[in-house]
């Protein structure tokens, strides 16, 4: 018995059929899409997306994610509870997330 696999390449777009079809990858505020296209589909999407590409700024590694530092609620510094916290005897993370109560604390000595 034989097998045979055929693999028929279809644009996501238009439905049509032809080996000159590929596969392309873009990002929207951290959603990652994979698109099927022909070249004249393909030409299209970069017309469409090529003065924001010029305009953007490239992030290496398609995932890299740019983290800033977030105050707790109620915009308390973490740090300063932490240091407080740490002055007062009261045994607290490096790191992670302020319980509660050490935030009611801190807010209630300050």
């Amino acid at each position: 018995m034989v097998q045979r696999t055929v693999t028929i390449y279809t644009d996501d777009l238009t439905g049509t059929e032809g080996e000159d079809i590929a596969t392309h990858a873009f990002s929207v505020d951290g959603v990652h899409y994979e698109i099927d296209l022909g070249p004249d589909n393909y030409q299209k999407l970069l017309d469409v997306l090529g003065p924001f590409m010029g305009a953007g700024r490239k992030v290496n590694g398609g995932g890299a994610r740019r983290t800033a530092k977030r105050a707790q609620s109620g915009g308390t510094d973490a740090a300063k509870v932490r240091e407080w916290a740490q002055s007062q005897g009261i045994e607290v993370n490096s790191r992670g997330r302020i319980p509660a109560d050490l935030m009611e604390k801190y807010q209630a000595a300050h």
